[in-house]
Order: C-alpha cells, then sequence, then structure tokens
C-alpha cells in the first residue's frame, strides 16, 4: 500500500513540475530561519494537491520552522516556478546550492549563473582585492563543477549573453561564457579539470584591468582623446598587475589578460605582438563579439549574425578556426 501511494505521489509531482519545485533541505536551510523569501507550498497526500502553506515575509515560529523541515525532509515542501526570479536571486548568493537542488531545470541554472556572475564580477571590478575575488573565484568554480560533468551545458550560459546596454561585468560574463564555448570547442578532447579551471578563471576575469580605468573614460559616447586612448590601452597591463598581486601566476590567466586586444596581424595592443597564444587568440575573439553585440556608449550594438561575419572576415587578425565556429553557431543557432 505504501509503495503505491509512493508511486501515486510521484506521479502527482511530476505532473506539476512546470509549475512547482520541490526543493531540498539544503535549499530551505538557506533561507531566512524566521521569514520566507517567497511563498511556501505543501504537498496534500490525502487530496493531491498543492496548498499554500506560508506567504512570503510571514514570520515563523520555532515549532513552525521544525513542522516545515520535517515536511522538507518528506519531499513536501515547494516553491512555484512563478516566484523564479525571487529563487534565483536567493540561490545566486549561494551559488553552490545548484549543485544540491536537482528539481531546477538546465535554462534555470543557467539564468542563476549569469544573475551570479554577473554580480560577483561587477564587486570584484570595483574592488579587485583577496577577499573579493575569494567571492568570484568560488562561484567560478561552481560553475566548472557543474560544467565538468557535461560541458555542453556551456551552450545555455552562451544562449543568455548580455545585449542591452554595456557594462563591464555584462561585457565579462559574455567573454567568458563565449571563451568557455570556444575554447570546449577548439579542444574537443585532452582538457584535463585543472587547465579547465584556469582558462574559465582567466577568460571571465580578462578584463579585470579595465576596473582600474576612470568611468567617465569607459562611459563616454565621443571619441576619446589621444591621453585618454593611452589610457586604456594601459589595460591590459594593469590588468597583469592585478592579477600577480593576487597571486594568479599561471599562463593561461596572463595570456587572456595581456592578449585579448593582441592580433595575429600585430595590429594590436599592448605589445603589437604577433605570436598570440591559442588560449588569447580565443579570448581576442569572444572579447570583440561580446563588445560588438552589446549596446555601448560610443555606438550601437550590432546584430549577432552582422558582428560573426565581420570577424570571420578580418582573417589576418583573428584565429580562423574561431570565428568560423563562431559564426556556424550564430547562424544555426546551435551552440
Amino acid at each position: 500500500m505504501s509503495s503505491m501511494k509512493s508511486k501515486l505521489k510521484s506521479n502527482i509531482i511530476d505532473n506539476l513540475d512546470e509549475e512547482y519545485y520541490q526543493i531540498s533541505t539544503d535549499i530551505l536551510s538557506s533561507f531566512p530561519k524566521f521569514r520566507p523569501p517567497l511563498d511556501l507550498f505543501i504537498f496534500k497526500e490525502e487530496t493531491t494537491q498543492i496548498q499554500l502553506l506560508k506567504k512570503k515575509g510571514d514570520r515563523m515560529d520555532k515549532d513552525e520552522q521544525e513542522r516545515v523541515a520535517e515536511l522538507c525532509k518528506e519531499g513536501n515542501i515547494f516553491v512555484a516556478r512563478s516566484d523564479h526570479a525571487v529563487y534565483s536571486k536567493h540561490i545566486a548568493k549561494q551559488l553552490d546550492l545548484v549543485l544540491v537542488d536537482e528539481n531546477l531545470k538546465e535554462a534555470e541554472i543557467a539564468e542563476i549563473f549569469c544573475y551570479a556572475l554577473t554580480d560577483r564580477i561587477a564587486e570584484f571590478m570595483e574592488q579587485p582585492v583577496k577577499a573579493v575575488f575569494t567571492q568570484i573565484y568560488n562561484d567560478l568554480m561552481v560553475l566548472t563543477e557543474y560544467l565538468w560533468e557535461d560541458r555542453n551545458r556551456i551552450k545555455s550560459l552562451v544562449r543568455r549573453l548580455h545585449t542591452d546596454e554595456h557594462s563591464l561585468a555584462k561585457h565579462s560574463y559574455n567573454t567568458g561564457a563565449l571563451g568557455l564555448w570556444l575554447f570546449g570547442r577548439m579542444h574537443p578532447g585532452g582538457i584535463n579539470r585543472r587547465i579547465y579551471d584556469k582558462a574559465a578563471l582567466a577568460l571571465f576575469l580578462h578584463d579585470m584591468g579595465m576596473g582600474k580605468i576612470p568611468a567617465f573614460i569607459r562611459d563616454k559616447d565621443k571619441p576619446l582623446t589621444q591621453d585618454e586612448r593611452s589610457k586604456v590601452n594601459m589595460h591590459p597591463l594593469l590588468g597583469s598587475k592585478i592579477a600577480l598581486k593576487l597571486g594568479l601566476k599561471f599562463d593561461e590567466m596572463q595570456q587572456c589578460v595581456m592578449e585579448h586586444h593582441e592580433r595575429l596581424d600585430g595590429s594590436g595592443y599592448p605589445g603589437k605582438i604577433k605570436d598570440v597564444s591559442p588560449l588569447g587568440a580565443i579570448c581576442a575573439v569572444a572579447d570583440s563579439y561580446s563588445a560588438m553585440i552589446s549596446k555601448r556608449p560610443y555606438a550601437e550594438a550590432m546584430e549577432p549574425l552582422a558582428a560573426a561575419k565581420e570577424l570571420g572576415q578580418a582573417t589576418k587578425a583573428y584565429d580562423a578556426k574561431a570565428t568560423k565556429l563562431l559564426l556556424e553557431a550564430v547562424v544555426t543557432n546551435r551552440w
């Protein structure tokens, strides 16, 4: 009888999957103890229905907390998918929770990563110090843990590139997600986890030096003066110094930080080098595309297809394999 009851419950929950999350005890314990951040629902076995148990913000005393915790252990506590925005922002503050919540869909997890990483990068750009770096480092390691199980999951992150008004954090997220996708496609086998982790860190934090450029220059909607341009051209060197100060001395970090504006024909900066590393070349394509498809103070956003075509035509400046992969993905929408 109990197994039949369990099967019935399972079937009902599967049917409700589009409307509710069945939350785990780990997720519940991360909520504020006395006031839930969103509505909590209970599964009533006798009626096989989901009913409201506690409204968002309503105070719970100790007895109610214990009851909710027990119900959660039994798999009977749910939150509404209509509250996904609130849920996403909550989990984004403790990103490792995505690894234990089996009820989140891949697209929902990608949305949480997009929100969380963009937010963390913004904090780091404002304060590129060890304590803040540790937070973004931990979040990026959660990301690589998630992606290492199935590297095709990166596609969902690339589908969420920011195309609205430009910010340094949004641009960094875009370059990191797209760069990691390109890195995986250009190295389908033979990448070990340690290299993957380093590449992820380097790609998402490639532009850390721009945080040291005054905002009035970064956000200027008119052509830069020669002095302002020379300051901007220094940002890879500033980023390299920040990386070294934080102890990030591995090659992948220096390649992305120093080479994302270098070009294969020697026309880039700061070193005008032609011998660009493979990862630096990937970062250059991802960085340029990300800048082109977002609205910047001095330029409107380009359509993704137009941006990808323009990069593909610049055969002397950019890695041809990377730009070809990018163009094929944009044309077919098969990231």
